[in-house]
C-alpha cells in the first residue's frame, strides 16, 4: 500500500482567497476544477466559499468577524484563568505565612 505524500501547509491572504472564490463563481468552473488549476485541496477551497456565503448571509455559521472575536475571547479567558490560579496560589502562600508568624 502506497502512502500519499502530504503537503507542506501553506498560509493564503484574505485577498488570494476572495480571488479564488470569485474566480469560482464568475467562470462557471467547478470548486474542484479552479482547485487543481491552482494546485489548492478541493477541501480548503470549499471552506472559503463556504466562508463567504456565511459572511453574506447566504448560509448558516459563525462569520468571520464573529470568529475573530471568538478566539480573542478564548485567549483572554485562559489568560484571565491563569491569573486567577496564580493569585489564589499566592493568597494560600501569604495564609500560610500569616500563620507562622507570632
Amino acid at each position: 500500500m502506497e502512502k500519499r505524500e502530504q503537503r507542506r501547509r501553506r498560509s493564503f491572504t484574505p485577498e488570494f482567497k476572495a480571488r479564488t472564490v470569485e474566480l469560482i463563481r464568475t467562470s462557471g468552473k467547478s470548486v474542484g476544477e479552479v482547485a487543481r488549476e491552482l494546485d489548492l485541496t478541493e477541501t480548503a477551497v470549499r471552506r472559503w466559499v463556504n466562508q463567504v456565503e456565511i459572511d453574506a448571509g447566504e448560509r448558516r455559521g459563525l462569520t468571520t468577524d464573529d470568529q475573530e472575536e471568538l478566539r480573542h475571547l478564548r485567549a483572554e479567558n485562559r489568560t484571565l484563568k491563569m491569573e486567577r490560579d496564580l493569585l489564589k496560589k499566592a493568597a494560600a502562600f501569604f495564609a500560610k505565612e500569616s500563620d507562622r508568624t507570632p
